[in-house]
């Protein structure tokens, strides 16, 4: 990978972070589906469909102009398949042009060569590709041994960083294959993660102590990164809860197909707004109210936006909330009031 492509990467991470720290006011991360539709049928994914259509690139670029007027730092596309979208590399090069951070989310199946390519012209920073096994079962076809072949061509022209994540619980038959797609990951210059799989709401399945020795191991290889924030998985995996604010619908957004904000992939329609209807006031109950969800919410990317605003800005229910509203507090002021109690 070229030395000016991981420093303009690293160097725009870095200030947007800053930003990050500096401001609430804006999306941190944001996952947007370009379409449900996926080659697979992973037996434990709710997140696909076999039937549904892209969705039209006009539309694409007009929500993903919609989050540039939000201030959003990362838009990761996700699906579905997103490859499987006919004008991905154009939707990528949109989010670039508004100086977002560009990431995409992928079953793996579809870097050729002259994909990744593209994919390098279009202004990819970053990729992860999720392994289930190393060879393939009923449950997932995500294997380590259908996909090396693809690895190795990301290894060989990808100048976008890839992280391989792999997981562990319910419905993987064998957890030393987490261990083993996590070495090979190592092994090609990419980063690692593992994940602890959640049920069809998000939350918690508990580790057996096999799971959890695996679950060490694969952590303490590989770089430390943004990637490796995850260390609330260290008590989900103990089968514990994790007391965290939530500030999926403000800082973290899911976008689905049909372009309505929820708080994440596994609580589809919550808010359920649209995005071109959404506001910072939408943004501002978000992120002051709590999620029911929270104490044994299992996914990542939610957890690594909440780190930044862990220590401010305590929440309170979605009642009290409406309740503070109803006495005439201005929407500017009522985490300021929240704050210094």
């Amino acid at each position: 990978m070229p030395k000016a492509s991981s420093f303009s990467r690293f160097t725009r991470g870095v200030r947007h972070t800053v930003r990050a720290f500096a401001s609430t006011k804006h999306p941190v991360l944001v996952h947007i589906v370009p379409m449900r539709r996926c080659n697979l049928s992973c037996a434990y994914c709710n997140e696909y469909d076999k039937t549904s259509e892209p969705v039209a690139i006009e539309t694409m670029l007009k929500r993903i102009d919609r989050l540039a007027e939000f201030g959003t730092s990362v838009v990761t596309i996700s699906g579905g398949e997103p490859m499987m979208h006919p004008e991905i590399y154009d939707i990528i090069a949109r989010i670039r042009h508004h100086g977002m951070i560009a990431g995409l989310i992928s079953n793996g199946y579809y870097f050729q060569p002259d994909k990744i390519k593209k994919l390098n012209e279009a202004g990819l920073d970053y990729l992860q590709i999720s392994i289930d096994n190393v060879n393939p079962d009923e449950v997932s076809k995500k294997s380590l041994k259908v996909l090396d072949g693809k690895l190795k061509n990301l290894a060989e022209h990808a100048r976008f960083k890839v992280n391989i994540n792999s997981v562990l619980g319910s419905g993987v038959k064998n957890p030393d294959d987490a261990l083993t797609i996590a070495k090979r990951a190592v092994e090609l210059g990419f980063s690692s993660t593992v994940g602890v799989i959640h049920d069809d709401e998000g939350l918690l399945k508990g580790l057996t102590e096999h799971e959890k020795d695996v679950y060490k191991k694969v952590k303490s290889l590989g770089t430390r990164s943004y990637a490796r924030w995850n260390w609330f998985q260290d008590n989900l995996a103990e089968g514990e809860e994790y007391n965290w604010r939530c500030r999926a619908g403000a800082r973290y957004l899911y976008i689905d197909e049909a372009g309505i904000v929820s708080w994440c992939s596994q609580q589809r329609g919550t808010p359920g707004i649209p995005l071109m209807q959404y506001t910072h006031e939408d943004m501002q109950r978000e992120y002051i109210t709590e999620k029911w969800c929270a104490p044994t919410c299992t996914i990542q990317c939610v957890h690594q936006v909440g780190h930044l605003d862990a220590w401010r800005d305590p929440q309170i229910s979605p009642a009290d909330y409406d309740n503070r509203k109803g006495k005439g507090l201005k929407k500017e002021t009522v985490a300021q009031v929240l704050s210094a109690e």
